[in-house]
């Protein structure tokens, strides 16, 4: 039995997929009952607990063989990040009580950056669990590709994208969420000791004006990046209700400015299959 925190989202759901198609048993650990309808159906045991709640959580991850972690994400922390830090501290406890036998957390590219920034939460989220006697295995994710998302409608509606990535033509780090899913699936079935991380990337590297040439083949029209200024990244950010846009502004910095990469660059970390061109057909269809 492995529990599966996250599993709602795609990246927790692809993992959950993967292990129930290889005959595994699954807990599913979500907040929402309302949600859990169809992952009972097909064979799922339902926990529920909110990320903040040690006793609820020490629930759902006892007696599993292994757990799939993930923090929901905070786009517009407090500063210091008190929010991530309450739910750190609950997951720490539940899994220092429940002590399973392996736990796979998806952390981020840039975990180990030590310049303020928004990714620092799950640099926080790897500290914790350093403590912990359970083995565990640090699943450091590129940026999503599904972060595309946004791009689809500027795309289909002037063919004109706003890019935070600058350069337009600097290539970056970046991964398929299926990609993720299946590996954390595959990580769960593996037995380790003590602490491992794994660096996961797509095929190739990408750059924004890629993005932009892919969205053009796919849309049938012309589609192009235009950088967004520093200068007016956090008052835009600002106009979009973010009270603290600092720590997002920062974290685009890390990307563009290089100092959020993985620990060995790109001769170390591991290589997804999914192509850059299947993620945008399948958002755009869906959009």
């Amino acid at each position: 039995m492995f529990a599966v925190t996250g599993i709602t989202g795609q990246v927790g759901g692809v993992a959950a997929r993967t292990l129930l198609d290889t005959g595994l048993s699954v807990r599913a650990v979500m907040r929402d009952a309302a949600k859990g309808a169809a992952w009972k159906e097909r064979g799922c045991e339902i926990a529920l607990a909110d990320m903040n709640d040690a006793a609820a959580l020490t629930a759902a991850f006892s007696g599993v063989d292994g757990i799939f972690l993930m923090i929901p994400p905070i786009f517009d922390p407090t500063p210091g990040f008190p929010e991530a830090r309450a739910i750190i501290a609950a997951v720490t406890t539940a899994i220092g009580v429940a002590k399973p036998s392996k736990v796979v957390c998806l952390s981020t590219i840039g975990a180990q950056a030590t310049q303020p920034n928004l990714l620092n939460q799950l640099g926080l989220l790897e500290q914790a669990l350093n403590t912990l006697q359970s083995p565990v295995c640090f699943l450091r994710a590129a940026w999503f590709i599904e972060n595309a998302v946004w791009d689809v409608a500027p795309a289909r509606a002037t063919g004109v994208v706003p890019s935070f990535l600058q350069p337009l033509d600097k290539p970056v780090p970046m991964v398929a969420t299926a990609d993720i899913g299946h590996l954390a699936a595959a990580l769960l079935q593996e037995t380790w000791t003590g602490r491992r991380i794994i660096e996961l990337e797509g095929p190739r590297r990408i750059t924004p004006n890629q993005i932009a040439a892919t969205f053009a083949e796919i849309l049938g029209r012309p589609v192009r990046m235009e950088a967004v200024p520093r200068g007016a990244w956090e008052g835009l950010f600002a106009s979009q209700d973010m009270k603290n846009p600092t720590s997002r502004a920062r974290m685009l910095d890390g990307f563009n400015e290089g100092w959020i990469e993985f620990e060995n660059s790109d001769q170390s970390s591991r290589k997804g299959h999914t192509e850059l061109k299947t993620v945008l057909k399948q958002l755009v269809a869906r959009i």
